[in-house]
C-alpha cells in the first residue's frame, strides 16, 4: 500500500525540514516553496516532491492539490510575512502583501486541503488533519507589528472556524502558537540565556503528536514557547 500523502507549504531549512524528516518515514512528502533550489538536499534526503509555488496564489494553490495523486492525509501552512515599522510609516502595498501570505494563503490551503480530504472516505477515525504554524503575534498585537498582527490574528480565526466546521466531519484542525525565537539554522541562543529558543525538532515532534491525537481529545490550539519565555 502506497504511503499517505503530507503537504507541507512555505518549506526552509528550519522547523518545515525538521517537520518533513519527522514525516517522511510514513508519509509521501510534498514539499511547497517560493523557491525549491536550496530544497535539494531535504528532497533527496527525504524522498520527496518538491513544487514551486507562491502560496498567496490561487491557481498555483490549487494546481498544487489538483496535482497530488490522492487526498492528503497531512496539510500544514507555514508562511508568513513580518514587516515592521510604526503604524504612520507602513507602506499600504507591502501590507497588503504581507496579510496575503501570512493570512490569504493559509485560506487558499485550508479550502485546498479541506476540499481534498472532505472528497475522501474517512480511514479509521479521521479523514485528515490541517496544522497552521502560528504566533504569539496572533493572540497579542506588538507594537511596531500590526501587519504581521493581522495575518496571524486572521489565520487564528481561520483555524478555529475551520475546526468548528470540520471536527465534526473527520477533518482534525488547529493552530499552533509558535511563542518565541525558532533555533533555525544560522540562529544562536546567548550564552548567558542557553535554551531559549525552540529546537525545531521538538516543536515538529508536538505536530506528529496532533496528527496522532485520538478525535475524543482533539485539540484546535496549541502553545509552544521554551521554558524561560515570559507570556
Amino acid at each position: 500500500m502506497s504511503k499517505p500523502i503530507a503537504v507541507i507549504i512555505g518549506v526552509g531549512d528550519g522547523l518545515s525540514a525538521s517537520l518533513a524528516r519527522k514525516l517522511a518515514p510514513d508519509h509521501a512528502l510534498v514539499l511547497g516553496a517560493r523557491s525549491i533550489g536550496k530544497l535539494q538536499g531535504l528532497v533527496e534526503e527525504t524522498g520527496a516532491r518538491s513544487v514551486a509555488l507562491d502560496a498567496s496564489d490561487p491557481a498555483a494553490m490549487a494546481a498544487l492539490f489538483d496535482g497530488l495523486a490522492a487526498a492528503p492525509k497531512v496539510a500544514i501552512y507555514n508562511p508568513s510575512a513580518r514587516l515592521r515599522g510604526p503604524i504612520a510609516d507602513l507602506d499600504p502595498e507591502a501590507v497588503r502583501k504581507a496579510i496575503e501570505v501570512t493570512a490569504f494563503g493559509a485560506f487558499l490551503m485550508g479550502q485546498a486541503a479541506a476540499r481534498a480530504m472532505l472528497g475522501a472516505a474517512p480511514q479509521g477515525d479521521r479523514r485528515g488533519t490541517i496544522l497552521f504554524t502560528g504566533a504569539s503575534a496572533g493572540v497579542k498585537g506588538f507594537a511596531r507589528s500590526s501587519a504581521f498582527a493581522m495575518g496571524k490574528f486572521a489565520q487564528r480565526g481561520l483555524a478555529e472556524s475551520m475546526a468548528r466546521e470540520l471536527h465534526p466531519q473527520g477533518i482534525h484542525v488547529a493552530w499552533v502558537n509558535i511563542d518565541g525565537a525558532i533555533r533555525n539554522p544560522g540562529r544562536t541562543e546567548p550564552a548567558d540565556n542557553p535554551d531559549s529558543m525552540l529546537n525545531p525538532d521538538a516543536i515538529a515532534d508536538a505536530y506528529l503528536q496532533l496528527i496522532a491525537q485520538e478525535r475524543s481529545a482533539w485539540s484546535n490550539e496549541l502553545t509552544l514557547r521554551p521554558w524561560v519565555e515570559r507570556f
